[in-house]
């Protein structure tokens, strides 16, 4: 399938691909977290996450000569001014996410990290699209979109108003907070550097080029200060975030440019909520629990992607125009 069939892509298909990639996320922020809860540790842990994920990106390259091949694309769009070199940085804002996942998932359970997450999502999306950051160009501001953003925002605000009362430090949520928005930002430049270099691939190892840089330095720097972990843990699925990242990130990067950064973010919120409220029903962080208002702000936020794409109707089986 080329890029213009897929920008051409029913939006409903997207919306569900950006839900699943949300539950990714949602799996991936666990995994992390319960790395840096193992370790003591959430700066390796967050390295790990990312340099295991550059590592099979780096495979990936070795044997796909379209990713390869993407190189050239960027370095084309860079010397054509079509792209800006800081478009190249969206793994920063990566990187910051997973390192919010290790120091803070664990703490605050995959939940609350999640909701939290979805604020700075929202909020980004909205803006971002305005200005037309995204490959998908400038959606402006209409009633449908400012509805579905505003329910987002009342899903966080539902969701999370049972649990901040139950010890929770505010410096725990305000990191997710401030991940989510760069998440926003992340999808807009990767998708940028995806249609430059026409294969997701290369604009995602390029994301990851980044995020791995910094996050070993930071790894580095608190080895030095606190010393290294005790010991790594032996399970082989504590290894696995980097591996849903390289799926998350290069998903992303499709999807934004048939539904802009904020439908991508809501959709992505609600499969992240639900996947989260599965993940804390089924494998519960010890002294966290799933209450009904979580489960309302989930529902909501489901709602949201919906009003959010102002035609409904995608939701019937009438697709043969599109959307």
């Amino acid at each position: 399938m080329n890029d213009e069939s897929r920008h051409r892509a029913p939006l409903w298909v997207a919306l569900v691909a950006a839900a699943a990639c949300g539950a990714l996320m949602s799996v991936q922020s666990r995994i992390n977290g319960e790395l840096g809860r193992r370790l003591d540790d959430g700066f390796t842990a967050a390295a790990i996450s990312f340099g295991t994920g550059l590592v099979l990106l780096a495979v990936a390259l070795a044997i796909s000569p379209r990713g390869r091949a993407g190189f050239g694309g960027v370095g084309r769009a860079l010397r054509e001014r079509t792209l800006s070199w800081w478009m190249l940085l969206g793994g920063l804002a990566g990187a910051f996410l997973v390192l919010s996942q290790g120091l803070t998932a664990a703490l605050l359970g995959v939940a609350l990290f999640t909701v939290a997450i979805v604020a700075g999502q929202t909020v980004s999306g909205l803006v971002i699209d305005l200005i037309g950051l995204g490959p998908g160009g400038r959606h402006p501001i209409t009633g449908p979109r400012v509805v579905g953003a505003s329910l987002a925002l009342a899903a966080v605000t539902i969701a999370v108003s049972a649990q901040l009362t139950a010890g929770v430090e505010i410096w725990w949520v305000l990191m997710p907070l401030i991940a989510g928005l760069g998440t926003g930002w992340q999808q807009a430049v990767n998708g940028r550097v995806r249609v430059a270099a026409s294969s997701a691939l290369t604009s995602t190892f390029l994301n990851f080029v980044s995020g791995t840089v910094v996050l070993v330095i930071a790894a580095v720097v608190h080895v030095a200060v606190a010393g290294p972990p005790e010991a790594f843990p032996a399970e082989p699925w504590l290894y696995v975030g980097g591996a849903l990242g390289c799926v998350f990130i290069a998903g992303t990067a499709v999807i934004v440019r048939r539904t802009g950064v904020l439908l991508l973010s809501l959709a992505t919120i609600a499969g992240q909520l639900a996947s989260a409220l599965a993940l804390d029903l089924l494998l519960p962080v010890p002294g966290r629990h799933v209450d009904a208002a979580t489960t309302v702000g989930t529902l909501l936020a489901f709602i949201a992607v919906v009003v959010a794409s102002g035609r409904p109707s995608f939701l019937r089986l009438g697709f043969r125009r599109g959307s």
